[in-house]
C-alpha cells in the first residue's frame, strides 16, 4: 500500500511538469505594436470602436440589452407599484 502511494507521487508529479513544461511551447506573435498603432489613430471613432466591426456590433448588442432590460425593469415597477384586484 505505501509503495503504491509512493508510486502514484511520482508519476503525479511526471505528470504535472510534463504539462507544465509543453504548455509554454508555441510562441505567439507579438501584435501589440500594430494595436498600439490602430487604437492611437486619430480617425474620429471612439477607442470602444476602433476594434472593427466586432467591436461596433458587441457595442450595439450591449446597448440594446440595456435598453430592453431597463424597460422591463420599469414596467415591472409599475405592475408591483398597482393593487391587484380582490374576487
Amino acid at each position: 500500500l505505501l509503495e503504491d502511494l509512493l508510486n502514484f507521487k511520482s508519476n503525479l508529479r511526471q505528470i504535472s511538469q510534463r504539462t507544465i513544461s509543453t504548455a509554454s511551447r508555441r510562441q505567439l506573435e507579438n501584435r501589440v505594436p500594430e494595436k498600439q498603432k490602430l487604437f492611437q489613430e486619430d480617425n474620429g471613432l471612439p477607442v470602444y470602436l476602433k476594434g472593427g466591426a466586432m467591436d461596433g456590433l458587441l457595442y450595439r448588442v450591449t446597448m440594446g440589452l440595456s435598453v430592453f432590460g431597463t424597460g422591463y425593469v420599469l414596467y415591472e415597477l409599475m405592475v408591483a407599484s398597482m393593487p391587484k384586484k380582490q374576487k
